[in-house]
């Protein structure tokens, strides 16, 4: 959904994008790269993720490549509403992470005529749509999905493999906890 609006004569839209993939194909690093060109086009952006991801730094995001940039961390999702007033461009980072609010929170930054970009796992480590992310992909305009490539057979992934023994849906981890596999892969470790 787009909503135009006039200011200064100039024509203003909003957007949603989304980059969406499995573990270490390279999200959060296009997520940045994204954002380093807004910055470049002098817009003012800012940068969400939630609480619950506290792998690396405290008030960043962070690829697995170590390329950051400094983000606001919220503890719920109508945190990113009331504090993206001044800013042209949202980024949220590891968006399965929030709640159901989110749809209605990025659809009201775009119709302000807010440039979002989303960044996210589409499935969570049983090959399942995770959390809010398929409503997500949805309502956006743009949808980039990435893939890594497969730990077993070198083929492109878009799986992301638990390899413990963890059953809750939510566990965030590295490439101690995870792996990347193709289609043909992830099916077989899976029966």
């Amino acid at each position: 959904m787009i909503f135009r609006r006039e200011i200064n004569h100039k024509l203003v839209c909003g957007n949603i994008e989304v980059i969406c993939g499995s573990m270490f194909s390279g999200k959060t690093e296009e997520l940045i790269r994204r954002l380093k060109r807004c910055l470049i086009a002098k817009k003012r952006i800012a940068v969400f993720k939630p609480e619950i991801d506290a792998r690396y730094e405290e008030k960043k995001i962070v690829s697995h490549n170590k390329i950051s940039i400094d983000a606001y961390v919220v503890k719920k999702t109508k945190d990113i509403l009331l504090n993206s007033k001044d800013f042209d461009v949202i980024a949220i980072d590891e968006a399965q992470f929030f709640d159901d609010e989110l749809l209605e929170t990025v659809n009201v930054l775009a119709n302000k005529g807010k440039r979002i970009i989303i960044a996210g796992l589409d499935m969570d480590y049983m090959g399942r749509p995770f959390g809010i992310m398929s409503n997500i992909l949805a309502v956006a305009n743009d949808v980039t999905k990435l893939r890594a490539i497969c730990n077993n057979c070198g083929c492109l992934a878009s799986y992301s493999f638990r390899k413990n023994n963890t059953d809750t849906l939510i566990h965030v981890g590295e490439k101690n906890d995870y792996m990347a596999l193709c289609r043909t892969c992830f099916f077989k470790q899976n029966e």
